[in-house]
């Protein structure tokens, strides 16, 4: 590989995040109910992971059911859960046509056992899938996962597996829903909101962030393209200086 190419690679996040905001604001803004939004984002899903995958991304994960929005009115929740269903069952064949491997991360204990089924029916189908792993992340919450985690290591003191004195980040961040994949580089929030709403909250301490005004069902190709190109214009630094980080590339 010459310079000119590993540089090239190098400005291709690995991992990209993705908060997907604005469906219910870009519903309203039509005079249409809430769900209608929701419907339309899975367009823009489509075309994130046909995006991700042209450019060699090796993750995208997606932010689609945080664990606060059980919160929203029932029947939003209810008329979620069946797009979720539908989705998984309409949409595995063609992810797995397509060499793109899903996975599911989050507590799946209050999902119905059909949703649960169909999960890991679609995980199963997708299992050996190499071209791009989406990760879906439904009733999901950082500071769960990092509950969840420590759970797992007080277990293994508790077992005499460990010893509590030596427990690392490493240890902790080896315990994590995303433990298997690369760090995310990018994470994208859509909708004109500027935080990350309790999502990866370990995971992003050294992601890039990239905020849109757009609503998530108008944040199509050109738009993630966008992103992507802003993040390579970047210098991640992780810590040390910009001469640094200049030494290490001439």
């Amino acid at each position: 590989m010459n310079d000119k190419t590993a540089t090239a690679l190098a400005s291709v996040p690995r991992h990209v995040a993705i908060i997907m905001d604005g469906n219910n604001r870009w519903a309203r803004k039509r005079l249409m109910p809430g769900v209608a939004g929701h419907k339309a984002g899975v367009d823009a899903v489509k075309a994130a992971i046909e995006v991700c995958a042209e450019e060699g991304v090796e993750v995208l994960t997606l932010f689609a059911f945080s664990s606060e929005n059980w919160r929203r009115p029932e029947d939003e929740v209810g008329a979620l859960m069946e797009l979720f269903l539908g989705a998984l069952r309409r949409e595995v064949r063609r992810l797995r046509e397509n060499d793109i491997r899903l996975r599911i991360i989050g507590d799946r204990s209050r999902f119905t056992p059909e949703l649960r089924k169909a999960m890991h029916d679609a995980e199963a189908l997708t299992q050996g899938c190499q071209r791009l792993t989406l990760v879906v992340a439904a009733n999901y919450g950082g500071q769960w996962d990092i509950a969840q985690a420590a759970r797992q290591l007080a277990v293994r003191v508790a077992e005499g597996q460990l010893d509590a004195g030596s427990i690392s980040e490493a240890h902790l961040q080896a315990c994590l829903s995303t433990a298997e994949w690369p760090l995310p580089d990018l994470c994208i929030r859509t909708g004109g909101e500027r935080r990350i709403s309790n999502f990866l909250l370990w995971q992003l301490a050294y992601a890039e962030l990239y905020f849109s005004d757009l609503f998530w069902p108008d944040f199509k190709q050109d738009a993630l393209r966008e992103a992507l190109a802003d993040f390579a214009r970047r210098q991640r630094r992780f810590g040390k200086t910009s001469d640094q980080i200049v030494g290490v590339q001439t």
